[in-house]
């Protein structure tokens, strides 16, 4: 079963229109320190775990 574009597009557009007013600058400012966080600290493991791979293989 496929949902044709205008209909899903309707229904994506609806769902951000209904959350949009609810939404404090205090929500927005902790989602941005956190995706960046979470951004910061998925970056660090993954250069770790490359330089112990890295290391592992010699």
């Amino acid at each position: 079963m496929t949902a044709n574009n205008p209909t899903l597009m309707g229904t994506a557009g609806g769902t951000f229109l209904s959350i949009v007013p609810n939404l404090s600058s205090d929500d927005i400012a902790k989602t941005v320190i956190l995706a960046t966080v979470g951004a910061v600290v998925s970056f660090t493991i993954s250069l770790l775990l490359k330089s112990l791979n890295k290391k592992h293989k010699k």
